[in-house]
């Protein structure tokens, strides 16, 4: 019987060894054939998922993404609450890296953030300006004002946007070491405050 190979898992490891190296060393440093003995897999086993060094970059790099959206959406779920405020504050604050695993997916997208200016493809994969979060957020922020009495205001899209670049560049500052977790969710929770009314 033939063995049954999980590729998924497979490109997965992979990743996670684009992202060991590019952590230790730089996204420069990373090749096909150190991804290879990272992973501790044959060059041609990572030639039979990636033609090209640019092509593994931007999955590892989407995959980090995507990892760090599930957890913005755990954050939220793990509230188990129904008002739109906690559910917002929640969505935001898993920006600001409070455990290991989000500060290193931070931190990934901080070293690579350099090389998304000469390469567009990249730079989408890093930013692609999600249309539903920002409607999504939208929503939260209209409900929240509504629980807490405050009159309409604004765009709540736009406040949507400005939200998720401060949730951004405070996570930034925390991968960077230049902010705490707390001194961050603090100017988080002040500008929600301000925001909600």
């Amino acid at each position: 019987m033939p063995k049954i190979v999980d590729h998924e898992e497979r490109r997965h490891r992979l990743a996670e060894a684009v992202w060991t190296l590019t952590l230790r060393d730089g996204l420069e440093s990373v090749t096909l054939r150190k991804v290879a003995a990272q992973a501790g897999v044959s060059m041609g086993q990572v030639q039979h998922y990636y033609s090209t060094r640019e092509d593994m970059v931007r999955d590892a790099i989407h995959r980090a993404v995507r990892a760090l959206d599930a957890r913005i959406e755990a954050s939220a779920e793990a509230t188990g609450s129904t008002s739109a405020e906690t559910i917002l504050r929640a969505c935001l604050r898993a920006m600001l890296a409070r455990d290991p695993e989000s500060l290193r997916l931070l931190r990934l997208s901080v070293a690579v953030i350099g090389k998304a200016i000469s390469d567009p493809a990249l730079a989408h994969v890093l930013g692609p300006g999600d249309d539903d979060l920002k409607d999504f957020t939208a929503g939260l922020i209209t409900t929240a004002r509504q629980e807490r009495g405050t009159p309409p205001r604004g765009d709540d899209r736009v406040d949507a946007d400005i939200c998720w670049t401060v949730a951004t560049g405070l996570g930034v500052d925390v991968a960077l070491g230049q902010r705490s977790p707390d001194e961050a969710l603090s100017v988080l929770d002040y500008h929600l405050d301000n925001l909600l009314g």
